[in-house]
């Protein structure tokens, strides 16, 4: 675990000494078919759960650089990569609470060689995250446990929930939406509990809203709704654990059985850092980078600072490569006099955004990074 001090403009605003996200919440097999990354690329990652930049090793890349500003954050993610190098797939499972377990202080114990000395130390005086399970352990996943306990059980039953995630062709999803999910109490009670207030309150943080202008909740209502009518529940692992606390058999692409041997190949092509993404890239050298995944970080960065990034990525990116990144409630993208450098591949990010099984985000860019002309 390697550390740089510059903070990120949000680190001044925010506590980052608590995992704000035990899990990643952006849908790994989106990500991947926006970057198309190939043997050898050298890819930047913003660390977050730490579950899609250990996906992005299935891919083969020369090294994956997974940069979090959390020492938290990095930590999750190390303990993570350290079960896919020491474990077999299912005690991995075990390890990150994905399955129940009653060993997991013996599955750390055969992970804890593995990690850096400040990632050891932060397991050996969290154990209780790690019994608990960890993917389980965060702000916001802690957000979803109230949302199960004072929202799901006072809109209905759990036949009718089990119905909501019953495979059905989409007019049925919509038909069982309309005339049995979609009652009085759960409008209500969504609307309140994806309020600016609620998510600030018990989700996130009140700083993360700075730059949203305009109301939250509706937005927010409207994707769960397409998530649930347009999407297919049955095969959305994000919705499951919402409505669950758990994936039960549909995971994320990180978790898979068929990925586990792809990602424990080039795991130690994993490198962390404690860094912001603006001080990384700012030192980074020229056309040193060909995939970033920029996660969300333009939700919590000013105008200005957006343009930093993106005049970073102009400069230190490999023509040929490209940047992925999400918009939530404030919308970012490449500035325009950028166009000649970062090509916007528009029609491939809206197709993603449409077929994604994240449910939280407006939008979904893809550029693609531009050799300058002569």
């Amino acid at each position: 675990m390697r550390t740089r001090d510059k903070p990120a403009e949000v680190a001044a605003r925010a506590d980052f000494s608590i995992i704000r996200y035990a899990q990643c919440w952006e849908d790994a097999d989106t990500l991947l078919e926006a970057l198309d990354i190939q043997p050898g690329d050298a890819c930047f990652s913003v660390g977050s759960g730490g579950e899609n930049s250990l996906s992005m090793l299935a891919r083969a890349p020369s090294d994956v650089v997974a940069v979090d500003i959390s020492p938290a954050q990095v930590a999750c993610i190390e303990v993570k990569a350290a079960g896919f190098r020491a474990l077999s797939h299912g005690e991995l499972l075990e390890l990150v609470g994905i399955r129940e377990s009653t060993r997991r202080e013996a599955l750390y114990a055969k992970v804890r060689g593995l990690l850096s000395p400040e990632a050891r130390r932060y397991w050996d005086g969290h154990a209780d995250v790690l019994a608990q399970g960890l993917v389980s352990a965060g702000r916001f996943e802690n957000y979803f446990r109230l949302y199960r306990r004072w929202v799901l059980r006072f809109v209905h039953g759990r036949r009718e929930l089990d119905g909501l995630f019953a495979p059905r062709a989409p007019d049925e999803r919509r038909r069982y939406y309309r005339e049995v999910w979609n009652n009085w109490r759960w409008q209500a009670l969504m609307r309140l509990f994806s309020s600016r207030f609620m998510l600030a309150r018990h989700a996130r943080d009140p700083s993360f809203f700075r730059y949203v202008e305009g109301g939250v909740s509706a937005p927010i209502f409207e994707r769960i709704e397409r998530a649930l009518t347009e999407l297919d529940p049955s095969r959305n692992a994000y919705v499951q654990w919402v409505a669950y606390g758990r994936f039960g058999d549909v995971l994320p692409h990180a978790w898979r059985p068929g990925n586990f041997e792809a990602i424990r190949a080039n795991v130690h092509r994993l490198r962390t850092e404690v860094a912001s993404v603006e001080s990384y890239l700012a030192r980074a050298s020229e056309r040193s980078i060909d995939r970033f995944n920029l996660s969300d970080i333009f939700e919590y960065v000013s105008e200005a600072g957006s343009e930093e990034v993106f005049d970073a990525i102009a400069r230190c990116g490999r023509p040929g490569g490209r940047a992925a990144y999400w918009n939530m409630q404030v919308p970012r993208r490449r500035p325009e006099r950028l166009a000649h450098r970062l090509k916007a591949l528009e029609a491939l990010g809206a197709r993603l955004h449409r077929e994604t099984a994240t449910m939280f985000y407006s939008a979904f860019h893809v550029d693609e990074i531009v050799a300058e002309r002569p």
